[in-house]
């Protein structure tokens, strides 16, 4: 406050004296005062936060040049906040409307002034669950003000109280900064005005652009790392969003920003991997769905089985012990000895619409958003429940909070689900949370909808996706021994979850319902995925075990993603279907084939096959590595032989959900 006060004793003394700041800027005194004390503030922030995170900066080596090139951002960001008061010069800085000026000006700066602290301050708990500064993440969850704030203020209390504080001084500060300006008078001519107005639009435009290259300056020019998350603090976390807003409004060519490659190529490229690992399943001949494959099932059935997908929340191998994370999954321990068991299973992305993507619609992963919130895919977009509809099956969603939250509702109901249950369908629920009714609800409801499909005789798929692992891991008392105090960490909530799962199957495995269903239970993704490396993916590395009806115990130990899940399930319960799904059938593999993954982080797209990794980035060559799945880190390598077919397949396969997305190709044939 000692720093605030004295930087406002500055700012009115050069307003105040003649001859100073109001003098010399004239017109422009606000925007003047906006680079003023934007600029160390933001540089403040950054060193704050490198100091907090000392461990992994030093790792890197380049203290100085991440604060240099951090002005160099922050000089992008109060540029854009200040060239559209700028344009605006000519026209109301002029004697006849000075007042009119003024108040804009006033206005503009305390609410970008406001602006960056806001977003400075929001910073550090984004990091802590994030590993990333502010970005798309944070402009999504704004589309859901209830459940955020009510998780916020469940789980964060004193971070939200504390930056409501700190936002709130900023904006004060700002207006008494701004004070002697809204007394000042028109001390320029129009000539004045009108010979320095070019010259300052042309230096806020050079500052944006940031770069006498072909491309301006995007953050991935300040990738002067290997940790993601250390490239972010160069960054402000005023650019970081700006920067996700512009990415999100140009989404539909978002995979080009690996490289360019037509469509033949692409194809030839899905064909020739396809071949490589013995896919027999034949590709039918409709050039307008270019990756429709007529599957037989491998397990040939008198009547199908019914299909329950149960989606946990954050679950990733971190919470499992045998993959290498902490003992709180007892019950899935016990049931993996039961059936499928994968042991290198890995999430395509980090988010719970992404991993819905990948297991519903079988849809690959892209630096766009998940296809859940696309516009082109809430129509005849291919899925589990749409293929299953055309034979005969109910597809039904349950779900224990809000189902609009993410558009799922939307998209499930417009791409072949007939029912969807959520939170308002609960009665009486045991216990309920900032996201929704407890699992034990969710589950108590599960099985009695199963049972009743099951009186009713028809097929049926059922998609259970779980919440109470989720911050800030709200659950009932009494139910577990905890793992670790306080209540409220993921551990907890991680054991509770799996005791609720634990409880429903025992219900199911007595009930009528269990010899005629197949289940699968899997993560949408790990929790605060997060690392020092391009692409974190141990972090991607999740459980996935199938079970039910006559499935015997198998270990899953090829590379697998979860792409590959759908395809596997329709052999298993013993559908024969025509769908565009491009995983893998797993019950026609050998067990021994390598097997391969892809995942996105961010702007980085990884494609894994075995332990070798090829990893793309915007307007960068392309990284080779090595996973060693025991030391789980991924370790640069020198490119292999073929690493050209690598980086080729790699991008072809980043390409063509994009191309298919845009030309509205994934989908089944007899849809328009």
């Amino acid at each position: 406050m000692l720093l605030a006060h004295e930087i406002r004793l500055s700012a009115i003394s050069l307003f105040d004296r003649p001859g100073r700041l109001a003098g010399r800027c004239g017109p422009y005194a606000a925007l003047a005062l906006l680079f003023l004390i934007g600029l160390p503030l933001l540089s403040l922030s950054r060193a704050g936060l490198m100091l907090w995170q000392a461990e992994r900066v030093a790792a890197t080596g380049i203290w100085s040049e991440m604060l240099l090139q951090g002005v160099r951002v922050d000089l992008i960001q109060l540029s854009l906040l200040a060239l559209p008061l700028l344009l605006l010069a000519p026209l109301l800085a002029l004697r006849p409307l000075w007042p009119l000026w003024r108040r804009l000006n006033t206005v503009w700066v305390v609410f970008a002034l406001t602006t960056l602290v806001l977003l400075e301050v929001s910073s550090p708990q984004f990091i802590s669950e994030y590993d990333s500064r502010p970005n798309r993440l944070f402009i999504e969850y704004l589309k859901y003000p209830s459940e955020v704030l009510s998780m916020l203020w469940t789980g964060f209390r004193l971070q939200l109280l504390a930056g409501i504080a700190l936002t709130t001084a900023a904006a004060v500060i700002a207006a008494r900064l701004l004070r002697p300006w809204r007394h000042q008078e028109a001390s320029w001519s129009m000539w004045k005005l009108w010979l320095t107005w070019p010259l300052l639009v042309l230096f806020c435009a050079l500052a944006i652009r940031s770069s006498l290259d072909h491309r301006p300056a995007n953050p991935a020019m300040f990738a002067l790392t290997g940790d993601p998350m250390v490239n972010t603090l160069i960054l402000n976390s005023a650019w970081s969003v700006t920067h996700a807003i512009y990415g999100l409004s140009h989404e539909a060519r978002s995979s080009e920003i690996y490289g360019q490659m037509n469509e033949a190529d692409i194809l030839g490229e899905f064909r020739a991997a396809r071949q490589a690992r013995g896919d027999s399943r034949p590709l039918v001949d409709k050039p307008e769905i270019p990756t429709l494959i007529a599957q037989q099932a491998t397990v040939r059935r008198e009547r199908p089985l019914n299909l329950v997908i149960i989606l946990q929340e954050s679950l990733g191998a971190t919470f499992v012990e045998s993959l290498g994370g902490v003992p709180v999954t007892p019950e899935l321990e016990k049931l993996k000895k039961e059936g499928w068991w994968f042991e290198q299973l890995y999430a395509t992305g980090t988010r719970s619409i992404r991993g819905i993507e990948a297991v519903v619609t079988g849809f690959p992963p892209t630096p766009a958003q998940a296809v859940v919130k696309l516009q082109l895919a809430q129509r005849n977009f291919a899925s589990l429940a749409s293929i299953l509809g055309q034979h005969g099956y109910e597809s039904e969603f349950i779900y224990g909070g809000e189902a609009h939250f993410d558009n799922m509702r939307a998209f499930f109901t417009n791409n072949g689900f007939n029912r969807v249950t959520d939170q308002n369908d609960y009665v009486a629920p045991v216990f309920s949370s900032s996201w929704g009714v407890s699992d034990e609800d969710l589950f108590t409801k599960t099985h009695e909808r199963l049972k009743d499909k099951h009186a009713e005789g028809k097929p049926s798929f059922t998609l259970v996706f779980t919440s109470s692992n989720h911050a800030p891991f709200e659950f009932p008392d009494g139910r577990i021994d905890l793992y670790e105090q306080p209540k409220g960490t993921d551990n907890n909530a991680v054991k509770y979850a799996d005791h609720a799962m634990g409880k429903f199957f025992e219900q199911a495995k007595a009930s009528a319902y269990w010899q005629d269903t197949v289940f699968l239970v899997v993560a949408d993704h790990d929790i605060r995925v997060r690392g020092d490396s391009l692409v974190p993916i141990e972090r991607f590395h999740i459980p996935g075990l199938i079970l039910g009806a006559d499935i015997q115990p198998r270990r899953v130990k090829t590379v697998a993603s979860q792409i590959d899940l759908a395809p596997t399930l329709l052999s298993l319960i013993g559908v024969d279907a025509e769908h565009p799904l491009i995983g893998r059938d797993l019950t026609r593999e050998p067990e021994n084939l390598p097997g391969r993954a892809m995942m996105q982080y961010e702007q980085h797209y990884a494609w894994m096959e075995g332990e070798k990794v090829v990893i793309l980035r915007p307007e960068k060559a392309p990284e080779h590595a090595h996973y060693d799945r025991v030391k789980k880190h991924l370790e640069a390598a020198a490119p292999p032989a073929a690493a050209k077919s690598l980086e080729r397949r790699a991008l072809a396969h980043a390409l063509l959900p994009a191309w298919l997305y845009r030309e509205q190709r994934y989908r089944l044939a007899d849809t328009p």
